[in-house]
C-alpha cells in the first residue's frame, strides 16, 4: 500500500464509532489526536519507549505511536477520555488525592496501564503495580506516589 494513499477507517473509540479517511501511514496516536481531537493520549518519544501514548485495546495496554489504525479496526480502543463519566474514575481520583502527578504529561498513559492491571488483578501488590507501569516513564514524581495511587484506587474499586 502506498503510504501516501488515504485509507477509510472505522474505529470504535471510547464506545463510539468513528468513520474517517486518513493517510495509511498515520499512526493511531496521530488519528486519535489530530482527527478525533482526543488529546489526552500524549505524543512522547514515537519509539514505544516512554508510554505517554498508552491506550487500551480490548482492555490491554498498547502504544498508540507504534500502531496503524487499520490494525485495530473492529476492536475497542479506550483513551483516558473514556474513563470518566460524570465523576472522575477512581484511578483518576486517586492520582489527584495521592499527589501522583506533577506536570501530568505521563498521567494518561499511567492511568490506562494501571486500569488494565486492576481489571486483571483487583488486589495487586506494590511489585505488581511497579511491573505493570514499567513501560511508562515519569520524569517528575519518582513513582512512589503513582504506586500509592494505584494501590488506593484498587481498594476503592474492590469495594464498588
Amino acid at each position: 500500500m502506498d503510504e501516501h494513499l488515504d485509507a477509510p477507517l472505522v474505529l470504535r473509540v471510547n464506545g463510539a464509532m468513528f468513520q474517517i479517511i486518513a493517510p495509511a501511514s498515520r499512526t493511531l496516536l496521530e488519528v486519535l489526536r489530530e482527527d478525533l481531537g482526543l488529546v489526552g493520549t500524549k505524543h512522547g518519544c514515537e519509539l514505544g519507549e516512554c508510554g505517554a501514548c498508552t491506550v487500551l485495546i480490548d482492555g490491554e495496554p498498547a502504544l498508540a505511536c507504534l500502531i496503524l489504525p487499520i490494525e485495530v479496526q473492529g476492536r475497542e480502543i479506550t483513551t483516558v477520555e473514556g474513563l470518566a463519566g460524570a465523576d472522575l474514575h477512581p484511578l483518576q481520583q486517586a492520582f489527584v488525592e495521592q499527589g501522583a502527578l506533577q506536570c501530568g504529561y505521563c498521567t494518561p498513559g499511567m492511568v490506562l496501564a494501571a486500569m488494565a492491571l486492576l481489571d486483571r488483578t483487583p488486589a495487586p501488590t506494590r511489585e505488581e503495580i511497579s511491573e505493570a507501569l514499567a513501560g511508562n516513564l515519569c520524569r517528575c514524581t519518582g513513582y512512589h506516589r503513582i504506586v500509592a495511587a494505584v494501590a488506593a484506587a484498587a481498594a476503592v474499586v474492590r469495594r464498588e
